[in-house]
């Protein structure tokens, strides 16, 4: 290739970067305007999970060529928690009871470096800070492990924290930042996404036929947690499953429910294919 040649593609390089930092300050001028518009200055107040959902699995299906999927998820999910984090700032409180590392490496993957993150000993002191704060995020682990008992109990109540996102939002085998989160944060004021409902729930015994059973209704148990009077469980069930057909499911199944309640909701996963190696491997 000449020089000439060379250097026409290099100034069309330095074309295609002006024009993305120009949007990119277009857009925070657009958000500019819907602070002014909405007044949002309480923190917490911006989170939009099902919107942002949406966008990452429209970004996924319209991706294609040479940049890896993970690139352009990266570079999105920061955009979006930054202008979120401009529009009412937050604070990301991570359960780091697997290792610092690999929650921090999630945190930064979605949530970028200007969200402040405070690193908590578990799951259950992530949902405490959250319920103190004006409106912080919870990073909480799925695999939490037995140690940890049923954790996901400190989200009853109508006003304790609750669910709002699983992420990854673009789930993949060779995801960066691929540990099974759910994030929590105090009651919004918009309600989000129901695709899946998260349910916490008792009973005195548990069996074989009704995990089968939460299977065969689309669901899965996240974790379960053996407590002196029973059995306690985490449950995403599709979000036509009401209190009903789980209380009327868990009957058929031997194993009668004692309490119930729901504890969050969030959009439904997206699964996108593994990466291509990069050509040369």
């Amino acid at each position: 290739m000449s020089d000439t040649a060379l250097a026409e593609i290099r100034r069309e390089i330095d074309r295609i970067d002006e024009a993305m930092h120009g949007l990119l300050m277009e857009r925070g001028e657009l958000i500019g305007r819907l602070m002014a518009t909405k007044g949002t200055v309480q923190s917490g107040a911006a989170f939009r999970p099902d919107r942002e959902a949406s966008m990452m699995r429209a970004l996924a299906l319209r991706h294609r060529g040479l940049l890896p999927l993970d690139t352009a998820e990266g570079i999105w999910r920061v955009i979006i928690a930054t202008f979120t984090y401009v529009q009412a700032p937050f604070a990301v409180q991570a359960d780091i009871s697997g290792g610092d590392a690999p929650m921090r490496d999630a945190a930064r993957f979605h949530f970028g470096f200007t969200v402040p993150y405070e690193p908590r000993a578990s799951g259950s002191e992530v949902i405490a800070a959250v319920a103190r704060s004006r409106g912080d995020l919870g990073l909480v682990r799925l695999d939490q492990g037995a140690r940890a008992g049923a954790w996901w109990r400190k989200l009853e109540g109508w006003d304790a924290p609750r669910v709002i996102a699983r992420l990854p939002f673009i789930e993949r085998p060779d995801h960066p930042a691929g540990t099974p989160l759910l994030v929590v944060s105090r009651p919004l004021a918009a309600p989000g996404a129901r695709d899946v409902i998260l349910w916490s729930v008792r009973a005195p015994r548990w069996s074989a036929a009704a995990e089968d059973a939460v299977l065969a209704a689309g669901g899965e148990v996240l974790a379960s947690a053996g407590e002196p009077d029973g059995l306690a469980a985490l449950l995403a069930v599709p979000g036509d499953v009401d209190r009903d057909a789980l209380t009327r499911l868990f009957a058929g199944a031997g194993a009668p429910i004692t309490s119930l309640g729901e504890i969050g909701a969030h959009a439904e996963r997206f699964r996108a294919p593994a990466a291509e190696p990069p050509h040369g491997r």
